[in-house]
């Protein structure tokens, strides 16, 4: 029994080691953060679009796809370095998260009335609700045309051409 636990371990262990690699965990990934706070300063900052990932990460099926299918893949992430802040915002059932982080993760899924996994919001540096997404089919390309649309809809006319007046 132990030689052939030995050999499934042999066998299955480097496939993980690169699917590990290859996929990476959004997490520990260096764009995104887990404390609001610091998310919402930086947006603050930055005058960045601050994107929030709500998710279920030891047990929501569908937020390990939009991680696998778009939030590791090369595409969103250089657009999400150059455009965003990323904050997730995580629900785990078999771990626990330090008393503060989770009284913080509770808060903010009250406060934007989540109820479902994962919950993709895309707010402007105020705060202000510019989209809410959930899994999308297409992968890394196509959510990130989106987006781009949502963050285009809401940015305001460059400086010194005025908005359209109405029709009288």
């Amino acid at each position: 029994m132990k030689t052939l636990l030995a050999l499934l371990l042999f066998i299955t262990a480097p496939s993980a080691i690169i699917r590990a690699e290859s996929t990476g965990n959004p997490a520990t990934s260096p764009a995104w953060i887990t404390g609001p706070d610091t998310a919402f300063q930086r947006a603050t900052e930055l005058r960045r679009p601050l994107f929030i990932n709500f998710t279920g990460s030891d047990w929501c099926i569908w937020c390990h796809r939009v991680r696998d299918e778009i939030f590791v893949q090369k595409h969103f992430l250089d657009y999400a370095t150059a455009n965003l802040v990323l904050l997730e915002v995580d629900s785990p059932r078999q771990t626990k998260l330090p008393p503060d982080l989770e009284k913080q993760h509770a808060a903010l899924k009250e406060k934007y009335s989540v109820t479902s996994y994962p919950t993709l919001l895309l707010l402007d540096a105020d705060g202000k609700e510019l989209g809410r997404l959930g899994y999308m089919q297409g992968g890394a390309k196509t959510f990130v045309r989106e987006l781009k649309r949502l963050t285009a809809a809401a940015a305001p006319a460059p400086s010194g051409i005025a908005p359209a007046a109405a029709p009288h």
